[in-house]
């Protein structure tokens, strides 16, 4: 059963990344309301991993995010602007653009969808293994990308003081299934 039902739909916004559109909707109650939905293309986010003699490292890229303005370090991630790209395809070409990197092995661990209460796009996550140096490829909005590769350790302490973009402000102890102490642990496979 439908909760809500889209009554008219317009198009309010489009530009090659993003679409807008506005519906007028009625929930289940009879009530009648707007929703503004932002479509966009599939994208990928991979977690480079690679596994040394001296520790398990990731290669993140740091850029500035106009739209919280402030530079981030975050994984690898971002879309071809095309519904029908094959996502470990798009995750390959996104890896090597903004890194360099090539992947022997890409296992898909998860499909999300972030930011859904406003946001429709499908988020594929890949753990890129084997990975081999090469030259980077980045598209004109990635001029000022760093990469930089840093230890699972250090990973897990940026997500816990906001270094990363994908961090979470939680208080100390919030975290269930942290074994006991509170603090995520990234865990390889």
């Amino acid at each position: 059963m439908r909760e809500i039902k889209t009554i008219s739909s317009r198009e309010v916004y489009r530009n090659r990344w993003t679409r807008v559109h506005e519906d007028v909707i009625e929930r289940a109650n009879g009530e009648r309301g707007i929703y503004g939905v932002v479509d966009k293309d599939p994208a990928c986010i991979i977690i480079p991993l690679e596994r040394t003699a001296e520790g398990e490292f990731l290669t993140l890229v740091e850029q500035y995010r106009f739209t919280v303005g402030a530079r981030f370090m975050e994984l690898p991630q971002g879309g071809w602007e095309t519904a029908d790209a094959e996502p470990e395809e798009m995750a390959r070409g996104e890896l090597r653009e903004e890194t360099g990197l090539t992947a022997e092995r890409m296992t898909l661990l998860a499909t999300l969808r972030i930011g859904y209460g406003v946001l429709n796009q499908k988020q594929y996550v890949y753990l890129a293994e084997g990975l081999t140096q090469g030259e980077r490829e980045p598209d004109a909005e990635e001029s000022d990308l760093e990469v930089r590769r840093v230890s699972v350790a250090q990973f897990e302490a940026m997500l816990l003081d906001g270094r990363s973009s994908m961090a979470a402000r939680r208080r100390r102890g919030a975290c269930t299934g942290c074994g006991g102490s509170g603090e995520p642990r990234v865990q390889s496979r």
